[in-house]
């Protein structure tokens, strides 16, 4: 038996890095996928490598879109019946620049994605299924949530944002439905590939585990998260970096 043998779930932003291993973890647990992503080929190439139609589902859009936040939500209870977990992974970071730099146009976009869409897939899904069958909904933020950085300050906000709406949404909407999230550090992805810069080793050696993380220590927590092993646990923010915040406020 597997943790999601008979539970569906809906993972946005899931044609690669993060949202794609959670989704993988989910198939090899017995779990079944509806994956969303902007661009359609490679969602296409994600939903086949994890098993097809009968498996995964992919359906592409823009995950701030309500037209396409329906679809979804109406083709995975058409599809597959049922929506036992929500993985809210899609987040966007467009700029790398002091706050006051920011314009007010592109800080609007930042939280319209980061924040805005994750609390209208957490509305939607309890409205069609979570509502009367109960469910999990994790939420991937950041550890830029919770201490500031250099040129990380509108998507550090908008997750310190998310990491808050985590708690709102867990209070209100307990006991049918656990909300949590997951914070992680500097994970090797495409998404990260400015921060991790040209010197992997110098940056992997500030962090006390020696390396940085990968998509699947992610996916690892949000499985858990969304599992019945995490039953008794909503409201929390997970911390995923490897030991790098230890020496937070160390000189």
């Amino acid at each position: 038996m597997g943790r999601f043998d008979g539970k569906v779930a809906v993972i946005t932003g899931a044609s690669r890095g993060i949202g794609r291993a959670a989704a993988r973890r989910i198939v090899e647990e017995g779990g079944r996928v509806v994956i969303t992503a902007r661009k359609p080929d490679p969602l296409a190439e994600a939903a086949a490598a994890l098993g097809g139609p009968d498996t995964a589902l992919g359906i592409a859009g823009k995950a701030h879109d309500d037209a396409h936040r329906a679809e979804v939500i109406a083709r995975t209870l058409e599809a597959f019946g049922r929506i036992d977990v929500l993985v809210n992974n899609t987040g966007i970071n467009p700029v790398l620049d002091a706050v006051v730099n920011v314009e007010p146009s592109a800080m609007a976009k930042i939280y319209e994605v980061n924040v805005i869409a994750a609390a209208r897939w957490v509305a939607a899904a309890h409205q069609a299924w979570m509502k009367d069958h109960g469910g999990a909904v994790v939420n991937v933020a950041s550890i830029a949530g919770q201490h500031p950085a250099p040129g990380l300050g509108v998507y550090g906000t908008s997750k310190a944002a998310l990491i808050n709406l985590t708690q709102q949404l867990a209070f209100e909407l307990a006991p049918a439905v656990r909300v949590n999230a997951v914070a992680p550090a500097v994970v090797k992805t495409d998404f990260a590939g400015a921060l991790v810069g040209e010197d992997e080793a110098a940056l992997a050696a500030t962090y006390p585990l020696g390396r940085l993380g990968v998509p699947g220590d992610v996916a690892a927590a949000i499985a858990f998260l969304g599992s019945a092993d995490a039953a008794w646990i909503t409201g929390q923010t997970l911390t995923l970096d490897g030991g790098r915040t230890l020496s937070a406020g160390v000189g």
